[in-house]
């Protein structure tokens, strides 16, 4: 077999495409316009868009505070790179870290009440080295099944090249949880990593039943607060929401959602940081963050210091939706923050819903595998800030149509 044969064969053959998770190949999906992937926008205006000359109201972004469009945001990027160029051409071992940087790790650590910080080039890459690099031989991560894929891939990256021992508790089911910490042995080290905020489901970890287990069975706590940060805790993360940020170890965050860039960072006890720092290869071996995109992330923590009404009004858009798409009807798991996903579980009801939304001018994403179960093919909804009371009412507008017509059912 030629290697290539699965790739041809996805592209045009429906029953390849299948087998690999999908209801309709890509060119037979294109033709009928109901392919939901990688569509070009010309002209992001924060909560519009333009596609092909027409303005979309976006409710699929994850700029939560609505800053990517922000004129300080905007202004501190060009100035970054009027004084440092466009990119540091190396790692930052080597010639790729500038007083930027430094000054942006000690700003985060602040931020979320860490006693220090390192800054990688993706979010990603937080999870994918980090994890790894804490780990030793035999030592066991546990995580909850419904952890990011960068989590996953961290635990698969730790598997592989230290032969850690991995275990899973059912999403947020805390006897499930305690269950598997009972039957652990006690001599190996653990760390538990869980979503401060689960990205598909916009649910929450919970954090003070879950400290209490780590402390029991000797475990360390990471929590990924990618999705928390601009959203929980006056927009803090998670710990800060609870009120027990002192008891978590480690917190890993981005900088493509909130703070409206590229990248990510681990916060945690400085000797943990400065030995991820040298013992993370993804870390290592990637070029450093660009200073247009560390000027702009500094930028951001600014204005989520001095505006704290941001973060307040994410939440209020947050809760209107949920509590009028509970009351149409809509199966929205148990989500409690503005992430709001639409369970439909049918794979095309699901496709088709999201071009009803598509063709009313709402831009909003498809979830399926293996981004989610098969029976949990899903629309991914999310709210900025900056959304106005008229562009949320014409939202819910066209949600009251989309049910009926494409006979979603809770």
């Amino acid at each position: 077999m030629d290697l290539f044969e699965k790739c041809i064969g996805f592209y045009s053959d429906p029953k390849v495409a299948q087998k690999y998770g999908y209801p309709l190949n890509p060119k037979t999906a294109q033709a009928m316009g109901m392919f939901p992937y990688f569509i070009p926008i010309e002209h992001p205006e924060g909560t519009e868009v333009y596609i092909h000359g027409k303005k979309f109201i976006m409710i699929g972004s994850n700029n939560y505070v609505g800053l990517t469009d922000h004129p300080k945001v905007k202004e501190a990027a060009i100035e970054a790179i009027r004084k440092y160029g466009t990119s540091c051409t190396g790692s930052r071992f080597l010639n790729g870290t500038l007083d930027l940087h430094i000054e942006l790790e000690e700003r985060l650590a602040k931020y979320v009440g860490m006693e220090a910080a390192l800054v990688f080039s993706t979010g990603f890459q937080v999870n994918l080295g980090t994890i790894p690099a804490v780990m030793d031989r035999d030592d066991i991560v546990i995580t909850d099944q419904e952890v990011h894929a960068s989590i996953i891939d961290g635990v698969r990256m730790a598997k592989v090249l230290k032969n850690v021992q991995t275990r899973y508790y059912k999403h947020n089911d805390m006897a499930d949880m305690e269950e598997v910490m009972r039957s652990l042995p006690p001599g190996p080290a653990k760390l538990v990593i869980v979503d401060g905020v689960f990205s598909m489901g916009g649910d929450i970890a919970k954090l003070p039943e879950i400290i209490p287990i780590c402390k029991k069975y000797g475990a360390r706590l990471m929590v990924d607060d990618a999705h928390s940060l601009g959203v929980l805790g006056g927009g803090r993360g998670t710990g800060h929401h609870f009120g027990c940020q002192k008891d978590v170890d480690l917190v890993m965050g981005t900088f493509s959602k909130s703070l409206a860039s590229v990248g990510g960072f681990i916060a945690g006890p400085k000797e943990a940081v400065h030995w991820i720092q040298m013992f993370a290869r993804p870390f290592i071996f990637s070029a450093s963050l660009p200073p247009s995109n560390v000027a702009t992330v500094l930028a951001c923590l600014d204005i989520l210091e001095q505006e704290p009404e941001r973060v307040a009004r994410v939440n209020k858009i947050g809760e209107r939706m949920r509590t009028e798409l509970r009351a149409m009807g809509y199966n929205i798991g148990e989500t409690e923050t503005p992430i709001i996903p639409i369970v439909i579980g049918d794979m095309m009801k699901t496709i088709q819903a999201w071009k009803v939304f598509y063709e009313a001018g709402i831009y909003t994403n498809v979830a399926l595998p293996p981004a989610v179960p098969p029976e949990l093919a899903l629309l991914r909804t999310s709210y900025m800030a900056t959304h106005t009371d008229e562009q949320i009412d014409r939202v819910l507008e066209v949600f009251r149509k989309v049910k009926d017509l494409v006979h979603i059912g809770a």
